[in-house]
């Protein structure tokens, strides 16, 4: 039996307040989505920032507190807003969810969704997704689900996909954890791909499009120099990686919106109070 996560579809940022983290991102160089409103159980709303090479990332908040987004509220609330999900990429749920059940591993049930969309003309459409989540005694670090796109053309619409930044595609997840190596292998089991590599400092974890990196506190905090590592979510993840066509223009969309940043070994990266809690690294494809 295959495994049927083939990598990684999207993450999401846990925000405190929408509005402000889309001004943040908006300075970041990122065309953002009109705000999308989930049901009225779910009490949620988001930005998405749609990429071109067929992943994305979005910006989640609480409009309305309900039972449901009680435990969004209460992650908020306990360490802070930032990078803390990540959805694997899968083209049916519900045969992926047996798939996995008989590789042994253990999910939630199936559940669908939709959303309206402001369409390019004025016309609302609806976007529809299929998921399903690890267990969270599974799952070393931050929230994992998978997500199966019932509408694709509702979501990757064209004009969401050209950034000031030069942004075509998620280049990675980093993670800070004490004990690295077992989190790279616990992670491991939920990809297809799904093998581990020694870094600097910790372990990487091969997803079939973006690697998940595990580190320890002291190699994050070596890798990011005087960005504040701190700052971003103790049960989530420290690092969204970003690909980009040409750093030159990435800096100069930071220094036109008097946005600070510092050199990496991979590229230039903002600080997490400039971006909702996550250190955002742009990487140079």
């Amino acid at each position: 039996m295959s495994h049927p996560v083939t990598g990684i579809d999207h993450c999401y940022l846990l925000v405190n307040d929408l509005d402000t983290s889309l001004a943040q991102f908006q300075r970041l160089g990122f065309t953002i989505s009109p705000r999308g409103l989930h049901s009225a159980s779910k009490g949620t709303a988001n930005h998405t920032i749609m990429l071109s090479h067929n992943d994305y990332f979005e910006l989640l908040g609480v409009a309305n507190p309900t039972p449901e987004n009680a435990p969004r509220r209460a992650l908020l609330q306990k360490d802070g807003e930032g990078l803390y999900a990540m959805a694997g990429r899968i083209e049916d749920a519900e045969e992926g969810k047996k798939q996995l059940k008989e590789l042994g591993v253990e999910v939630s049930n199936v559940q669908r969704f939709d959303r309206p969309v402001t369409l390019p003309d004025g016309s609302e459409g609806v976007a529809a997704f299929s998921i399903f989540s690890f267990p969270a005694e599974k799952v070393p670090v931050g929230i994992a689900f998978v997500c199966q796109h019932h509408t694709r053309e509702t979501v990757w619409l064209p004009e969401l996909m050209t950034h000031k930044n030069g942004a075509v595609a998620l280049a990675g997840m980093v993670a800070r954890y004490d004990e690295p190596e077992k989190a790279a292998n616990d992670y491991a089991k939920l990809f297809a791909a799904g093998s581990v590599a020694a870094v600097a400092g910790g372990w990487s974890v091969d997803t079939g499009n973006v690697p998940v990196i595990f580190l320890d506190a002291d190699a994050l905090q070596h890798r990011y120099g005087t960005l504040e590592t701190a700052r971003t979510p103790a049960s989530g993840f420290a690092v969204l990686q970003i690909l980009v066509q040409d750093l030159a223009v990435t800096r100069a969309v930071l220094d036109a919106s008097q946005t600070p940043f510092q050199p990496t070994s991979n590229g230039i990266a903002v600080d997490p109070s400039l971006a909702s809690g996550a250190i955002i690294e742009f990487i140079q494809g």
